[in-house]
């Protein structure tokens, strides 16, 4: 089974991601490959300090963003949910959110790393 086809298994709208990328479909695998690298970057730690949290915001901002780009779907409805959530200043709900879809998360990496290496 290739990337994209699994990645529609795992709730990623493929067909939209690749509309954005005007059908290149290497350059869309290309992009996962990157989305990785930045994941494992700014990875969210769900245990972050209630009392500051503005860089748990803008790593969960920047996500945000390229799971949208990607149409990473579950991610990208998670981490929207959870900036709100510390924007308005409830921490716990979001740390429930982002305790609930790090799994997906793993899941979603673990299926680009078996394709892209």
């Amino acid at each position: 089974m290739s990337l994209l086809d699994e990645m529609k298994e795992l709730g990623v709208n493929v067909d939209e991601g690749l509309k954005r990328f005007m059908g290149n479909s290497s350059l869309y695998e290309r992009m996962f490959g990157s989305f990785v690298k930045m994941i494992n970057k700014s990875l969210v730690d769900p245990d972050f300090d209630a009392n500051d949290y503005e860089e748990v915001i803008e790593k969960t901002h920047a996500i945000k963003g390229a799971t949208g780009n990607l149409s990473i779907t579950p991610l990208y409805e998670a981490y929207s949910q959870i900036v709100s959530l510390l924007r308005e200043d409830k921490p716990e709900e979001a740390r429930k959110v982002l305790k609930n879809i790090l799994p997906v998360q793993a899941e979603i990496v673990s299926c680009i790393e078996k394709h892209i290496g």
